[in-house]
């Protein structure tokens, strides 16, 4: 594990060892967790990303080969 120092300001480090104590963790341990969280939902985003770019565009099937109206495709009946 590798040491490193933050400065914050010291209402700002009040509130993250008033948090940190709430959770019953030390600053430290908080910080990896909430970090580490962090990155785990950004390496998912990445994922799902990747995965929805490399999708092939598929094309509509229109019934009876017709393409339907404007107003048909902008149609909000459930919200009037």
């Amino acid at each position: 594990m590798k040491n490193v120092t933050v400065s914050l300001p010291e209402d700002d480090a009040l509130w993250l060892r008033v948090r940190a104590a709430e959770n019953g963790r030390s600053v430290s341990s908080w910080l990896a967790n909430l970090i580490g969280e962090m990155r785990r939902r950004e390496d998912e985003y990445e994922v799902a990303m990747e995965r929805f770019l490399a999708r092939k565009p598929r094309k509509l099937d229109w019934s009876n080969h017709q393409k339907p109206t404007r107003d048909e495709l902008h149609d909000r009946a459930g919200l009037r």
